[in-house]
């Protein structure tokens, strides 16, 4: 289940000089989603985004991308808010998820997590 919170469209935001606007979210969602590991060198840790969300994003990706297909995203779990970048694998968009939220949240794997996301 997710909610979508806010949806700002380009041409909404029409004659400002960027895709962004100052620090206000082009989208918002609310969702919850389980934590799962990629083993590569290291241990990488991801969410990733429910269906319906990952369509959304993608209908906008070549709005807000800022290359490459990465889309910068500023993301809250449980008290810690942090900016990373979400990036397209197997159909969907992939949330990283940082030592720096894991550890100080205790995150663990196969759990299920609300997240909020502000896609900029």
């Amino acid at each position: 289940m997710y909610f979508l919170v806010n949806v700002r469209t380009q041409r909404e935001i029409k004659g400002s000089s960027s895709n962004r606007v100052g620090n206000l979210a082009i989208m918002e969602f609310s969702f919850e989603a389980k934590m799962w590991e990629w083993r590569g060198p290291a241990p990488f840790y991801f969410i990733s985004l429910p269906e319906q969300i990952a369509l959304e994003v993608h209908e906008q990706a070549s709005e807000i991308t800022y290359g490459w297909g990465m889309i910068p995203v500023t993301a809250t779990i449980g008290k810690t808010t942090f900016e990373t970048s979400m990036f397209r694998k197997n159909g969907t968009y992939v949330l990283p998820i940082k030592n720096l939220v894991r550890l100080p949240e205790a995150l663990v794997l196969e759990e299920t997590y609300a997240i909020h996301l502000s896609i900029k």
